[in-house]
């Protein structure tokens, strides 16, 4: 059986780390997923962003991994935002009834160092 992978990308900014993930969250990238927000929580920012923008697929695995990252991101003083969920994430966080414990943002704009700076910009 081949997997598909999960591409990670993370932008910094000011007081915001942004993760841009493409692919899949399941039993074999959760732990490429948990490295990268680790790292992104060492850095002190006060949001750490995972734009699903292109996630395509994420079993039970991906969803408690998304909650212990919520908590590890509460631990560091820092809060986790699930951001541009497509229609299924939005279908599976509602079933599984954990949707309510995240904060959820949709942004418009593709993601990118560019698409970051102006958010930051425009607030």
């Amino acid at each position: 059986m081949v997997h598909q992978k999960l591409d990670i990308s993370v932008y910094r900014e000011s007081n915001e780390t942004i993760v841009a993930l493409t692919g899949e969250i399941d039993l074999h990238t959760a732990p490429r997923l948990t490295g990268a927000v680790d790292a992104a929580l060492a850095e002190d920012p006060v949001r750490v962003v995972l734009d699903m923008r292109g996630v395509t697929f994420c079993d039970s695995r991906g969803l408690g991994t998304l909650v212990i990252l919520a908590r590890a991101a509460a631990r560091s003083r820092a809060v986790l935002v699930l951001a541009n969920l497509g229609d299924f994430l939005k279908r599976l966080l509602a079933v599984s009834g954990i949707g309510d414990h995240f904060v959820i943002r949709e942004d418009p704009e593709e993601p990118g160092p560019e698409a970051a700076a102006d958010q930051e910009s425009a607030r």
